[in-house]
């Protein structure tokens, strides 16, 4: 890891986050790093703040595959993507220049709305009624018509989105070391006029989700959340959400595995 010297700070600038960042230099400079202000010109990115704070720095940096990524909390705990607590932010700089690290391998959807784009999601794309009332999708793994849901939404979720708004619903926390996307249900309807499947389910790497929304009155304007941001694209028709080629990767402490995170975070 030695030739990764370039390393970029994306946080806040509210005054208590600058406050919190300002011994980074000196330690960055102490132990050979330099800093630098752009983030293409970066081979380390490490996020301050939160997990949110993450997943927007990766957002903002163009999900990139040539760098490391790490998150370094300014709160009392470390969190699933924040392996470094502010108050020891000395240590993230030590341990990348004494190879006391592991790079793990996260993977991320990419999801297509009617062909206006590819939005990449690390932890899970979600969709919902934007009005009180039920929202109707047509719902294809591949090219296999599976259901048609009823309901509040539904949510794809990465791996590592597992933990997140999935589990939240009761959605299974898996294995990032397994290339899948788990579907969720949010309140779906299920009596004797409508059926779905009524349970979280996972599908390979290799398979494609398609949702049709199935245009009736208010339900063709559906908001869509991209990790913690909302995508405005009206008159919605598709979403197609595939795993990508690509995965980020992050820094990793030799004794934080996924499960050290899952078991720290929740039990």
């Amino acid at each position: 890891m030695g030739h990764r010297r370039n390393i970029y700070f994306y946080h806040h600038l509210d005054q208590d986050t600058l406050a919190k960042v300002g011994n980074l230099d000196e330690y960055a400079e102490k132990y050979g790093l330099t800093i630098v202000n752009d983030h293409r010109d970066a081979n380390i990115i490490a996020s301050i703040g939160d997990d949110g704070t993450f997943l927007q720095a990766v957002r903002k940096t163009g999900f990139r595959d040539d760098v490391l990524y790490g998150g370094i909390t300014t709160k009392d705990s470390l969190s699933m993507y924040c392996d470094f607590k502010i108050s020891d932010s000395s240590k993230m700089v030590e341990a990348v220049s004494s190879e006391q690290l592991k790079v793990r391998r996260y993977p991320f959807i990419e999801v297509s709305v009617d062909g206006q784009g590819t939005f990449p999601c690390l932890n899970e794309f979600s969709i919902r009624s934007s009005i009180i009332k039920t929202l109707e999708l047509d719902v294809f793994i591949n090219d296999l018509h599976f259901e048609t849901f009823r309901g509040d939404g539904l949510i794809v979720a990465t791996p590592t989105g597992s933990t997140a708004y999935n589990k939240s619903v009761n959605g299974a926390v898996v294995d990032p070391l397994i290339s899948c996307m788990q579907i969720s249900e949010v309140a779906s309807i299920n009596n004797n006029k409508y059926r779905t499947l009524g349970a979280p389910f996972v599908i390979g790497g290799e398979r494609s989700l398609t949702i049709k929304v199935i245009s009736t009155e208010g339900n063709e304007h559906p908001t869509m959340g991209l990790d913690n941001e909302a995508i405005s694209i009206r008159h919605v028709e598709k979403i197609q959400i595939k795993l990508s080629d690509k995965k980020i990767k992050t820094l990793k402490l030799k004794d934080n595995s996924f499960w050290e995170k899952v078991k720290r975070t929740f039990l």
